[in-house]
């Protein structure tokens, strides 16, 4: 297995999908709010970037960037002011995706840097038991 292979984790490659489709998303739905639009086509690069970058070199700060992108995406509607719209819509819920894949990565990196926690915590429970 390559050093790529063992790197690349399948949340960082939907992630990287994800914010393709994002950044494509005010031409497939014919998104008229300029400030959703510029919106996603920004936050969409910054994840895209973050994404690939965390298939070549993983670090953690790459997927915690990830949960925050995913989070201004949630806020970001009533921050910048475009409620109640289409954009609105895709940018939550693309939003809700991107930090649920982000903090899976992160979890799938710690027990794999970590697989005797989840074991010793096993035993404790079933000699408490």
């Amino acid at each position: 297995m390559s050093k790529l292979q063992e790197r690349e984790t399948a949340p960082d490659v939907y992630n990287l999908l994800l914010a393709a489709v994002l950044f494509v998303s005010p031409w497939l739905f014919k998104l008229t709010n300029s400030q959703g639009k510029i919106d996603l086509w920004v936050t969409s690069a910054i994840i895209v970037v973050l994404s690939l970058a965390a298939i070549i070199a993983y670090r953690d700060w790459e997927e915690w960037i990830n949960v925050l992108m995913g989070v201004w995406l949630i806020a970001s509607p009533w921050l910048l002011g475009f409620p109640h719209t289409r954009a609105m819509h895709l940018s939550i819920g693309f939003g809700i995706a991107i930090v649920l894949l982000a903090l899976l990565d992160l979890f799938l990196h710690y027990e794999k840097r970590h697989p005797d926690d989840a074991l010793a915590e096993a035993r404790r429970k079933s000699v408490r038991q």
